[in-house]
């Protein structure tokens, strides 16, 4: 009876709904998810997509098709079916999120992504910003795999976009399949869409999915959980209309200057895997979950209900050198988390997986009951016809993981993050260096080269800095003092040096977590803050250069990862040099 009283109120709600003003307030999009009721929808698991075969008992090179379609998928019991685009092998098998791609160290794996999409989005998107636009229809697309060591032409370039059947095509696509070499140490990645100015609509559509790496050598040892106890954990806010389709903004902040851009999409509801607040049921014993936040901006600090410990094995694609017990772990848009949760330590029979980051990061309006709230673990007694769990949390990981101090003749950087905002405070861009994406590339490390990144934000926000390529650490976190009269010259003459910014680094230092201390993909970037990083451009586990060439074109990016402001010109060329 519950369950059709709450399905009737939901009926309601959508047939008010449908005869109101069409304008789409906040409070409408709350009430609509907060109609639905939360962990009703089991936890699904993506399909597993092998990136090699097996030959004389050994791993070999293989080829892959996997495509772009527009289809439905089912958010929630409650929801009407969406309208999503996926990745797949097929219509029939593309799920939100997509295939799990396993690929095996050392064995390259070749990918020809396939763009299926129809002639118009399914989402607003704003052709005032610097962005993909087609002459004869079609939706833009180009793969990006994250946290990946490959060739710059295997890249996913945001200028190698192309549409259904490559009928057109951007001004660096140079190829239909992309070959990923698995050289790097093991670890989690992930691939998502990258086309240029339109990546977080087609991320915010459904292009994304996970991918693996793995190195038995490594990775055996540990006796980490495995098989049906080891999991992804997807994360993604979304929000939608009435008729059961995503939201996204059709107006923008400053429509007189960008129609539909504003500077940060927040879902109301919360979804793992594709399903809004599902449960999970588990056993008393140790799983193993590899989180993604793949969120266009909003950050999530987790903790468990019932206050067990994380222990957290391995940040974005790296393992830790040990294991790290935190009862939080806090993570940007894009990053990754690799943890382990022993449920047979549990003094209750159910835990949920809880969200205290305030949005925007981190002096934004603080999480609700919706948005607070992720999934819940169901945890079963305990069962003497359980298997037993001989898996571990290891007492230590890998020897790769600590960054050795730079030495007084590394290449130091300053990196500048400006926000641009009208008189009334409202953002309207921003800039990397006060440069544009297409102004002439300015970082140019050598390949086989480690430098010393000083990254200066001068904006409000907490900014998740991804580099293509390369690999980085955060050293030192330090407070600029006197941040107005140091903003005011950098504004005026966007030059750290002679703002004198050794006087303004002067201020207190953040401690860096422990669970983030490894080689990462993406490091936040503290407002009002310098965080100085070692960037490495080689291969972080044998010391060895890329073995292939870094500096063709069209080059790499770096870039912030809150997709909102990536696609308002947050974006940088980065071209490796010999």
């Amino acid at each position: 009876m519950r369950i059709r009283m709450q399905q009737l109120a939901f009926i309601l709600l959508l047939a008010a709904s449908l005869v109101a003003a069409q304008t789409v307030t906040q409070t409408t999009l709350q009430n609509l998810v907060g109609s639905l009721q939360m962990y009703v929808d089991p936890l699904p698991q993506m399909p597993k997509i092998n990136g090699y075969a097996m030959q004389n008992g050994s791993p070999v090179s293989i080829s892959l098709t996997i495509g772009m379609f527009k289809k439905t998928w089912k958010f929630h019991r409650d929801l009407p079916e969406t309208p999503v685009f996926v990745y797949g092998q097929c219509l029939d098998t593309a799920t939100f999120p997509g295939p799990t791609i396993v690929a095996r160290h050392g064995v390259p794996l070749h990918v020809t992504w396939e763009n299926h999409l129809p002639q118009s989005h399914i989402l607003p998107w704003d052709p005032t910003l610097y962005t993909a636009i087609t002459t004869s229809g079609g939706v833009p697309a180009v793969v990006h795999l994250h946290g990946s060591v490959h060739p710059p032409q295997s890249d996913g370039s945001p200028f190698a976009w192309f549409t259904a059947d490559f009928k057109e095509r951007g001004p660096k696509w140079t190829t239909t399949t992309y070959s990923y070499p698995n050289v790097q140490p093991p670890g989690n990645l992930w691939y998502h869409d990258h086309a240029l100015g339109l990546t977080r609509e087609n991320i915010l559509a459904g292009l994304l999915g996970a991918y693996v790496i793995e190195k038995p050598s490594v990775d055996t040892p540990m006796d980490l959980p495995c098989d049906e106890d080891d999991l992804h954990l997807i994360i993604a806010d979304r929000s939608f209309n009435v008729d059961g389709s995503i939201y996204m903004n059709k107006t923008g902040n400053v429509p007189s200057i960008h129609p539909q851009w504003q500077p940060e999409y927040f879902g109301e509801a919360i979804t793992v895997n594709g399903k809004a607040w599902p449960f999970l049921s588990v056993r008393r014993r140790k799983y193993r979950f590899r989180i993604l936040n793949a969120s266009n901006a909003r950050y999530f600090n987790l903790t468990l209900s019932n206050n067990l410990p994380f222990y957290v094995i391995g940040s974005d694609s790296s393992y830790l050198a040990a294991p790290v017990a935190t009862p939080t772990v806090i993570l940007a848009p894009a990053e990754l988390a690799d943890v382990i949760i022993d449920f047979s330590q549990s003094p209750t029979t159910e835990a949920e997986l809880l969200n205290t980051a305030p949005y925007p990061y981190p002096n934004g309006t603080a999480a609700g009951p919706l948005n607070g709230k992720v999934m819940k673990f169901t945890i079963q007694p305990f069962s003497f016809s359980d298997p037993p769990d001989n898996s571990t949390v290891p007492e230590k990981e890998v020897n790769y993981a600590t960054v050795t101090m730079p030495g007084p003749t590394t290449v130091t950087r300053y990196i500048v993050m400006y926000e641009y905002q009208t008189s009334s405070g409202e953002p309207t861009h921003l800039y990397i260096n006060g440069l544009r994406l297409n102004d002439p590339v300015t970082e140019t490390p050598k390949s086989g080269s480690t430098e010393l990144w000083h990254v200066i934000n001068l904006t409000g926000d907490n900014h998740p800095l991804h580099i293509h390529l390369g690999m980085f650490q955060a050293i030192k976190v330090q407070e600029l003092i006197d941040l107005q009269g140091f903003t005011n010259c950098m504004t005026a003459i966007n030059d750290a040096v002679k703002c004198n910014v050794d006087q303004h680094a002067v201020g207190k230092t953040l401690s860096i977590p422990d669970y983030e201390k490894t080689w990462k993909n993406v490091v936040k970037i503290e407002p009002g803050y310098m965080t100085s990083v070692v960037v490495t451009f080689k291969l972080v586990d044998t010391d060895q250069t890329y073995p292939f060439d870094a500096t063709a074109e069209p080059g790499y990016v770096y870039h912030c990862h809150i997709l909102d402001h990536e696609d308002n010109e947050m974006i940088r060329p980065l071209k490796l040099v010999a």
